[in-house]
């Protein structure tokens, strides 16, 4: 088959069942019989509706309550960074952040609080992107984020450009924290996924752009208070033209979620996935060597427990 029709059949009849990472790992094969007992360290799944595959996903990682209390005051981190429509992939599907806020709420959170610093003009996108009425439906409160006194400044002692930043409150009033990136293309970065996201936390991104991109997004990622979990919605994929976007042309539907606690990890994972519909070598998306320099995360992740999952 070759690639043209690759990606038809992968965007028409979800042929990605198929798909194999670079190296020769099957993400989505059977979990090596030697695997560690226990949790494992990330989960793959394949084939389902966004919901349905963090409800596979979440059940292996040992179930929502495990990450999150009764009580918790919870964040939930999506992309909602662009007024567009959920078909063009360029925010987190708003079924799966619908699905994690019920999950959150059955667990017995006092609150959950869904927000993102944007870039369009944040009630366009929160509106486009079905976030704003997929979470309020299903029991979150949706903060805006487009002002500096929504901000408190942090120091990152473990960073190497970027020492310091202003981080939306809302983080830091929370227990816990959940990161919910999408898979896509990104023009700057190479690859826009879970460390990526991180960007959406904080207030002034504009040393990021005029300092070291890839590794002011490994330095942002070692603020003190981490993600509990980084999902990574790759239902439909960015390929081209990210992180925005230009057409539907530029939107696979791939139908798949990567989960763990490690961002390094989950983004090396998908950075593998999405190098079977659109070439990124991992070493130009340096921002992951750069977070495995400073100790955040592994991208050896055949070393890990990975539990693969086909729906």
């Amino acid at each position: 088959m070759d690639r043209r029709s690759f990606l038809k059949n992968l965007a028409v009849v979800g042929a990605a069942f198929t798909l194999k990472m670079k190296g020769g790992m099957d993400v989505f094969a059977q979990t090596a019989p030697n695997a560690p007992v226990g949790a494992p360290d990330l989960v793959a799944v394949m084939g389902g509706e966004p919901d349905a595959m963090f409800k596979k996903a979440i059940e292996e990682m040992g179930g929502i309550k495990r990450f999150v209390k009764s009580g918790h005051k919870v964040v939930i981190k999506p992309n909602i960074g662009w007024d567009k429509t959920p078909d063009l992939a360029a925010n987190t599907n708003p079924l799966l952040v619908a699905e994690i806020v019920r999950q959150c709420i059955g667990a017995g959170a006092k609150e959950v609080v869904v927000f993102d610093n944007t870039c369009d003009e944040w009630k366009r996108c929160y509106a486009s992107s079905g976030i704003e009425a997929a979470a309020k439906a299903a029991g979150a409160k949706v903060l805006p984020a487009n002002e500096e006194s929504y901000y408190s400044e942090i120091l990152l002692p473990q960073g190497k450009k970027l020492k310091k930043m202003k981080l939306h409150k809302a983080i830091l009033d929370c227990d816990v924290w959940i990161n919910v990136p999408i898979l896509k293309h990104h023009g700057g970065a190479n690859m826009s996924i879970a460390m990526k996201n991180l960007m959406g936390v904080i207030w002034d991104r504009r040393i990021f752009h005029v300092s070291d991109l890839q590794q002011c997004i490994a330095d942002v990622c070692t603020l003190e208070k981490k993600p509990v979990l980084n999902i990574v919605d790759a239902y439909r994929v960015l390929k081209a033209n990210g992180p925005r976007g230009r057409s539907k042309e530029d939107a696979v539907v791939s139908k798949a979620l990567f989960m763990s606690q490690d961002m390094v990890a989950v983004d090396t994972a998908a950075a593998k996935f999405f190098n079977q519909i659109r070439e990124m070598p991992l070493d130009d998306v340096k921002h992951l060597a750069n977070g495995q320099a400073l100790k955040l995360g592994t991208m050896d992740i055949d070393k890990l427990n990975v539990k693969r999952i086909k729906m």
